[in-house]
C-alpha cells in the first residue's frame, strides 16, 4: 500500500473563526477559552448554585458550526425562562468542553456520549437531562439514537470488509463514540477480532465526522467510521456535491444514544427544571420548531445517566 500522509487537520482555527462570526452576527456574547482562568467560587457546603449568568457550550463538529446561529433563539428562550444572561464558551475540541465542565466554567453543555462518560469518570459533577429525537434522514433513523457506519467511496475497490484490510482508515477523535470507541470495541473487538491498527494499514484521526466524510469522498482516505447523523449533516452542508449514493456502507453498529445535553449537578433544582423544560418544550413554540427543523429533529426527550450504559459496556469513559 502506498503511504499516504494524513496530517491532523487544524480544526480549531477554522472552527473558531467561522463560529465567532456566526455568534457575533447573532449578537451572542463569545467567551474565549482563556476565560478558564476565572473560575467561579465554590458554593457553601450543601448549598445549590443559582448563578446570574449561565454559560453554554457544545462539542465542535460540522453540525455545531451550522447550529451556532440557530441556537440564538433557543438561548433567548432559555434566558427568558431562567431570568439569566446566557454566555457562550467557545470550544476548540471535545476535551476542551470536558475541561470546561470540570473547571466549572460551563454550566450547560452538549457532549458526545463518550465525552460525557469521560467527563463523569474524571470527576465532572454533571447530569444528563435531554437529547434530540432525530427525524428519519437517509441513513439516520428516527429516534433518540444513531449508529456508527464504515463508509467507502462508491466506485472504489473498497466494497467489502475484506477489501479494506490494509487500507487507509480514518477515525474522528479519541473522545468520539461513533468515530473511535464503538469502532475499536465492537468492530475491532467483535467483528474482525483484532485492533484496528492491525486490521487497517494506516489509522489516523481526522478531527471531525465531516472531515472524515470529505476525505473519503475526495479519495484522501479509503474508509472512515462516522456517525449516521453527522454524516447526513455533512451531505446536507455540501449542497448536493455529496449524496448518499456516492458511498458504500460496509458495516453498521448497534444503536447508540444521541448526544447528551447536560447541566452541572450543583445548580439549584428549580433552575435545572427550567433548563430542562426549555429544551423539552421547544416543539411547542415557533422559534423552537424552527430550530428543531434546522437540526433535523422532531423534539427533545428526557434522558438519564443509565441510558448511556451501552457506552459503558463498550468500554467508554476510560
Amino acid at each position: 500500500m502506498q503511504d499516504i500522509s494524513l496530517p491532523r487537520p487544524h480544526r480549531s482555527t477554522s472552527f473558531c473563526s467561522r463560529a465567532a462570526g456566526a455568534l457575533l452576527a447573532a449578537g451572542t456574547l463569545l467567551l474565549a477559552p482563556a476565560f478558564a482562568q476565572a473560575q467561579p467560587a465554590a458554593p457553601a457546603t450543601g448549598a445549590c448554585e443559582n448563578p446570574k449568568v449561565l454559560r453554554f457550550s457544545i462539542i465542535p463538529t460540522q453540525e455545531s458550526v451550522r447550529e451556532l446561529t440557530l441556537y440564538k433563539p433557543v438561548l433567548d428562550i432559555l434566558s427568558k425562562n431562567t431570568g439569566k444572561k446566557i454566555e457562550f464558551y467557545m470550544p476548540t475540541s471535545y476535551s476542551s468542553v470536558v475541561e470546561a465542565l470540570l473547571g466549572k466554567w460551563v454550566d450547560v453543555a452538549v457532549l458526545g456520549p463518550e465525552s460525557y462518560l469521560i467527563a463523569k469518570t474524571q470527576g465532572a459533577n454533571i447530569d444528563v437531562f435531554a437529547t434530540y429525537y432525530k427525524k428519519k434522514d437517509g441513513v439516520q433513523e428516527a429516534g433518540p439514537g444513531f449508529k456508527s457506519i464504515l463508509i467507502t467511496k462508491k466506485g472504489s475497490k473498497f466494497t467489502s470488509l475484506d477489501s479494506v484490510k490494509g487500507s487507509v482508515m480514518l477515525l474522528v477523535d479519541p473522545a468520539s463514540t461513533s468515530g473511535s470507541l464503538i469502532p475499536e470495541s465492537i468492530f475491532g473487538g467483535k467483528v474482525v477480532k483484532m485492533p484496528l491498527k492491525q486490521y487497517f494499514g494506516k489509522v489516523a484521526f481526522s478531527g471531525g465526522h465531516d472531515l472524515s466524510t470529505i476525505a473519503v469522498f475526495d479519495g484522501k482516505a479509503d474508509s472512515a467510521f462516522v456517525a449516521t447523523h453527522r454524516f447526513m449533516n455533512t451531505l446536507t452542508a455540501s449542497k448536493g456535491k455529496m449524496k448518499t449514493d456516492d458511498f458504500n456502507y460496509l458495516w453498521t453498529s448497534p444503536l447508540i444514544p444521541q448526544d447528551p445535553f447536560v447541566y452541572r449537578s450543583t445548580l439549584c433544582p428549580e433552575l435545572k427544571k427550567q433548563i430542562q423544560d426549555t429544551f423539552t418544550t421547544l416543539d411547542q413554540n415557533a422559534d423552537g420548531k424552527k430550530y428543531l427543523d434546522n437540526v433535523d429533529a422532531e423534539k427533545f426527550v428526557e434522558m438519564k445517566d443509565s441510558d448511556y450504559n451501552v457506552i459503558r459496556e463498550a468500554g467508554g469513559g476510560k
